[in-house]
């Protein structure tokens, strides 16, 4: 079964035929560059997975899939079993981990040495509603543990299959390899019952040709941000990256926010970015400037041929004015995330009423955002470590630091001190927590349970790094908010274009 597999449903009754549009004029060539350009972005953005080679598993591989494969994605698909059409318009935007024929040139200066997989390393589903007034992106992690579609596998690596179908389970990056663009997509459709419309698919030199176009992306960091495997370095701030560095900005997994989701944040933000200047008046205004974006896309973004010209005129003139307000980004809501699986070792296991619900909305065509499902819990924070395995120590003594501890244990933590005075023995000023800084990634944690604390890293050297974190409360910021574990929504909750933070994460309600 798939990860969203549900009872069939009674077919839909047949829709009454539509009313004879009247005819459209022919399409300008400004019409047409304008949405290639806004497609250029979307599937180029999804080019910039960090790969760990361990996380991709085949059989003997596939060929790589050249503009053929993607241009007849479609041709061989059979409608039975195929989700029913729905209301907008559904493209499955891939990005492919692909190093074959760069020289050893662009690869240093592209920062892609890495063994290649020829998969599809990062999934965008772009949803554009009936209306044409509203784009969700909702992006599916690469990890994610599915059953594959029917397929002819052959080789080794799963048993004694020998040029035989089979339905095995795997990482949904690795259906590209055992069956190309036509099984990622079957895939897809059964994994999230959205049916897709529209396939497109780029690779690492086109992001950077894009964003190098439209004269950049600006992103912002609270934090500096240092990540060796994607070469990436960036002071806090804001900056305007050029593709170079925009695609080490996508690529890395060793910042924080941490992981697949952290990375796939920071993707859609520079995705909200690019889109916001494409329907500018500066780019979608000017005929120069839509040329030179135009530009960005020869050989580098490859199309179903079932999205013809005409569409995109048609697609373009309708999207333009798009305003941050008017997009939304999620990820698919993962349960576990470290599912542990024969051959393909660690993987990501959806949350199946979350991610059905998601779904659902995409299917209606509803906004992503609002839902009291998808979203995070009313209320409380969410955090991406259990508070349950974070140590915390309160020093002081008296009413304020007794209230504290006993706020963090309410909350889950586990809680040393303080001394039992009647006297308040706290400090004076700001609450402060200190902590050995080997232990950042759990210490956005404990700040969310106290936001009005300084938090204060401590270099240790040694290999002995406690994971206590100290809280001294002070006559201010010592106040604690409720908190609940969920790793989804810290940085992956649906959320709308003009909400994206900074540091990739969220303003969630506690009210």
């Amino acid at each position: 079964m798939s990860p969203l597999s549900r009872p069939a449903r009674s077919p839909r009754p047949a829709r009454p035929a539509p009313s004879p549009r009247p005819a459209r004029p022919a399409p300008s060539p400004r019409a047409r560059r304008l949405l290639a350009v806004a497609c250029a972005v979307c599937t180029a953005l999804t080019c910039g997975a960090a790969l760990d080679p361990k996380t991709v598993a085949t059989n003997t591989p596939v060929p790589p899939g050249d503009s053929e494969r993607v241009s007849n994605a479609f041709e061989k698909l059979s409608e039975a079993g195929r989700p029913a059409r729905g209301p907008g318009m559904n493209i499955l935007l891939v990005g492919l981990d692909r190093r074959e024929g760069l020289s050893q040139k662009t690869k240093n200066r592209l920062h892609v040495n890495g063994k290649q997989c020829d998969c599809t390393d990062v999934m965008m589903l772009l949803h554009i509603s009936a209306d044409r007034r509203r784009v969700s992106v909702v992006s599916i992690p690469r990890d994610s543990y599915v059953r594959f579609a029917a397929h002819r596998d052959h080789g080794k690596g799963f048993g004694k299959i020998t040029e035989r179908t089979t339905r095995h389970l795997g990482k949904i990056n690795s259906a590209y390899a055992h069956g190309g663009p036509a099984l990622t997509i079957r895939t897809v459709e059964q994994s999230t019952g959205v049916r897709i419309d529209h396939y497109a698919e780029t690779d690492f030199p086109g992001f950077e040709k894009t964003v190098n176009r439209l004269k950049g992306t600006q992103v912002c960091s609270a934090e500096p941000l240092k990540d060796k495997n994607s070469g990436l370095k960036l002071a806090a701030g804001t900056h305007t990256l050029n593709g170079n560095h925009a695609l080490r900005f996508v690529r890395a997994r060793h910042v924080d926010p941490p992981g697949d989701l952290g990375r796939i944040r920071r993707q859609q933000h520079v995705l909200g970015d690019l889109l916001r200047t494409l329907t500018s008046d500066r780019t979608a205004g000017s005929p120069l400037e839509v040329v030179r974006a135009a530009a960005a896309l020869s050989g580098s973004v490859r199309w179903d041929k079932g999205f013809t010209t005409r569409d995109m005129a048609r697609l373009a003139r309708d999207l333009r004015g798009l305003t941050a307000k008017r997009t939304e980004f999620a990820t698919v809501p993962i349960q576990d995330f470290d599912h542990r699986a024969p051959v393909w070792g660690s993987t990501l296991r959806w949350d199946g009423p979350r991610a059905r619900a998601l779904f659902a909305d995409l299917r209606a065509d509803r906004p992503i955002t609002g839902n009291t499902v998808t979203g995070p819990a009313p209320g409380a924070t969410p955090v991406p470590y259990r508070p349950e395995d974070v140590s915390v120590r309160v020093e002081g003594s008296g009413k304020t630091a007794e209230h504290v501890a006993q706020e963090l244990r309410d909350n889950g933590f586990q809680v040393t001190g303080p001394r039992r005075a009647t006297a308040d023995g706290s400090g004076r000023g700001r609450t402060e927590i200190t902590y050995d800084d080997y232990w950042q990634r759990k210490a956005s944690t404990v700040s969310a349970a106290m936001p009005g604390a300084v938090m204060r890293p401590q270099k240790v050297k040694g290999s002995k790094h406690s994971q206590v974190f100290t809280v001294r409360p002070g006559t201010e910021g010592a106040d604690v908010t409720d908190v609940v574990y969920d790793r989804s929504s810290v940085v992956g909750a649906p959320v709308r274009g003009d909400e994206l933070g900074c540091d990739g994460r969220t303003p969630h309600s506690r009210d």
